[in-house]
C-alpha cells in the first residue's frame, strides 16, 4: 500500500528550497555589489571619501596653456 501524502512535509520541503534559492540569489547580489565597490575604489581612490577630484591632471597635459591662436595650422 502506498504512503499517505504528508502535505506539511512537502510544504516545508518547498519552503526550504525556495529559501535556499532566495539566499543564493541574495549572496550573488552582495558579491556583485562588492565587486562594483572594489572596482570603483581601484579606479578612482581620490573620490572615495567624497573629496573633489584633483585638477592637477588638466595642467599636466601637453597642450595645457596653449591658446587656439598659438596652434599651428593643419593645412
Amino acid at each position: 500500500m502506498a504512503f499517505k501524502p504528508n502535505y506539511n512535509q512537502q510544504r516545508a520541503e518547498r519552503n526550504r528550497a525556495a529559501q535556499a534559492k532566495k539566499d543564493a540569489k541574495q549572496q550573488e547580489r552582495e558579491a556583485a555589489v562588492a565587486r562594483r565597490k572594489a572596482g570603483q575604489s581601484a579606479q578612482d581612490p581620490s573620490t572615495q571619501d567624497g573629496a573633489a577630484p584633483d585638477q592637477t591632471a588638466a595642467a599636466t597635459t601637453p597642450d595645457a596653456g596653449i591658446s587656439p591662436a598659438d596652434m599651428p595650422s593643419g593645412s
